[in-house]
């Protein structure tokens, strides 16, 4: 502070300082002072620490709370009742060991970094599905059962159940965790946990209001809710969804088993590709891979993996121009009945070489569709089911079709093959019940190399 005003009562400090017996007093800040330096200086050391270890606690709370994000799905769930499970090559190993039983999964060594999943406690699965109670069933797949399921706080839950016997129910659970969780999709079903309990071991999912396809599709009275409108948004949403896994994703995935079943439908009608249990993972510039261990649905599998093994994405694509032609028609590839064919696809190239596709259609869409964009679709379908996996589109190629308005098609070629029945099929088939994908028939050949 400086002073402006009057200087009142002034005294020369010479007269005093001669005089040799006056001390002078004189007030200063406390800053001023050494000690009070000292003790400055200790106060901002003190601030900048504490300041440092706010700093450090806060970030150490946001990585929690973004670790914590993943379970977020689960809000209704307590901290103990969900672990985390990290996807990635050191815990991948440690998982793999601790589940027994060989593997082919094809995983990049390379992919350091994965997700993390979660795991919830049993006892928090089997409350949520009322103990696995049979109402609460919505399926019946190859290796376990499906239920609905609701957790605490009311989120609905898809709850896969693996049948602890089966050793390709193993596989398919290793398959989907290492897999599936690394893949992030609108038309890809979302996995939001697992549970290993003993010999139990579940899969949960995101729960999707309208089932399976096949649930909607295939019935004579549910089929009606299934516009043109709403079957082209489902075909062209499958479309994106394997260029995803074949071109688009971390990974490059071969699905090998994409049917009517395996696509879920959530509260919008669009649709969901799930089920990787049969899924392979490609690395580098691999294009295709073979197997001597034929795993697939009758009806669906293209001729170079029913007959050789080999699958590559124009295994995809030709299960995709299958299910496509079951979406137009609205009839299933794997029982269509008819005098003078054995399948869905001989009928479809039947119609379409005699300027007849529009016969193909559902009745229950013809009078509503665009035959334009319905005869595209059917084009589309079959370039994609050709015998030659050289002459199909990949799809890449199958989505900008599907997204032009008037584009330029190559003409197919008719598509000769066909998977002979034996009686025991033929029975099976007609036994199979109706819940999921029961009507699908397994085929399981060993192929000789």
């Amino acid at each position: 502070m400086v002073w402006t005003g009057d200087l009142i009562d002034m005294q020369h400090f010479q007269q005093f300082q001669q005089a040799g017996n006056f001390q002078f007093f004189y007030r200063l800040h406390h800053s001023e002072l050494d000690g009070g330096r000292k003790i400055s200086n200790l106060v901002i050391v003190i601030i900048c620490v504490v300041a440092a270890c706010f700093l450090v606690a806060s970030l150490w709370l946001l990585w929690r709370y973004k670790k914590k994000v993943k379970v977020s799905s689960m809000p209704c769930c307590k901290d103990d009742d969900v672990e985390i499970f990290d996807v990635s090559k050191s815990k991948r190993k440690e998982f793999s060991a601790d589940l027994s039983g060989p593997s082919d999964i094809l995983i990049d060594e390379n992919q350091d970094n994965g997700p993390e999943l979660p795991i919830f406690n049993f006892s928090v699965v089997a409350a949520a599905t009322k103990n696995f109670y049979e109402g609460n069933k919505l399926g019946q797949g190859r290796f376990g059962a499906v239920y609905k399921g609701e957790l605490p706080g009311g989120k609905e839950i898809a709850v896969k159940r693996l049948s602890g016997k089966s050793g390709q129910g193993l596989e398919e659970f290793k398959t989907e965790i290492i897999l599936i969780a690394r893949l992030q999709h609108r038309n890809l079903v979302r996995l939001l946990g697992c549970s290993i309990h003993g010999e139990e071991k579940l899969l949960i999912y995101e729960y999707m209001p309208n089932k399976s396809l096949d649930n909607l599709l295939f019935d004579a009275t549910k089929k009606a809710e299934l516009g043109w409108r709403t079957r082209l948004n489902i075909i062209e949403g499958i479309a994106r969804g394997l260029l995803y896994l074949h071109r688009d994703s971390r990974l490059r995935i071969i699905h090998r088993d994409l049917k009517a079943s395996n696509i879920l439908l959530d509260s919008e009608m669009n649709p969901k590709i799930s089920d990787f249990g049969m899924a392979r993972m490609f690395q580098g510039n691999q294009i295709e891979a073979n197997t001597v261990r034929v795993i697939g649905t009758y009806g669906y599998m293209s001729p170079e993996y029913a007959m050789e093994g080999l699958f590559s994405v124009k295994s995809d694509v030709y299960s995709f121009g299958v299910l496509l032609l079951e979406i137009v028609s609205g009839q299933r590839n794997t029982i269509f009945r008819s005098s003078d064919h054995t399948s869905l696809l001989s009928y479809a190239w039947l119609l379409w070489s005699e300027d007849k596709a529009m016969d193909l259609v559902d009745p229950s869409i013809r009078d509503t569709c665009s035959p334009n964009e319905v005869l595209k679709c059917i084009h589309i379908g079959m370039l994609c089911v050709q015998d030659s996996a050289v002459h199909r589109p990949t799809m890449a190629a199958v989505v900008l079709l599907l997204e032009s308005e008037t584009p330029t098609l190559p003409m197919p070629t008719k598509p000769t093959y066909t998977f002979l029945r034996s009686a025991i099929e033929e029975e099976d088939i007609g036994d199979a019940q109706e819940i999921g994908s029961s009507n699908d028939l397994m085929v399981t050949v060993i192929v000789g190399r």
